[in-house]
């Protein structure tokens, strides 16, 4: 039984040791990393990080230093590899590298954040003026009681 679990182990972890990066693996990366992917985790889990400070007042700065340190570009990219390489050919990723490198796609890459940015408020201003004009349906057609 102890000879078994040793030659698990070791499988486990020459499969591990063994497996190898595709080239459609290392052109995802690229493409990741071209569009600055990995840059954007990090800021998203910096802005994580100072609302936590925000709300945890009384931990120490050291603690929020070291979460800090442990943010990592590369371990968000390589957890992205399989779901764009699910989702793309070899032949895509080539065309979007490709269209990145270009000036309007260098120029994507920089307004992306800000479109999205700006988008959600403007869809989170639209759904709000929606739900109250379907509340106000409602109420009209007497599904909602007015509120007093």
């Amino acid at each position: 039984m102890k000879k078994l679990l040793i030659i698990l182990v070791l499988l486990g972890w020459g499969y591990g040791a063994f497996s190898q990066t595709t080239d459609k693996d290392r052109k995802i990366k690229t493409f990741l990393e071209l569009t600055g992917a990995g840059k954007l985790g990090v800021q998203l889990s910096q802005h994580l990080i100072a609302s936590f400070k925000g709300q945890f007042t009384a931990v120490p700065a050291e603690f929020w230093e070291k979460a800090t340190s442990n943010i990592n570009a590369d371990e968000l990219i390589n957890l992205s590899i399989p779901i764009y390489a699910k989702y793309y050919t070899t032949e895509d990723i080539d065309e979007l590298i490709r269209f990145y490198k270009t000036p309007v796609g260098q120029k994507a890459i920089q307004v992306t954040p800000l479109l999205m940015q700006e988008s959600m408020e403007v869809g989170k201003v639209w759904g709000q003026q929606l739900a109250q004009k379907i509340l106000k349906e409602l109420e009209e057609k007497g599904y909602k009681k007015a509120e007093n």
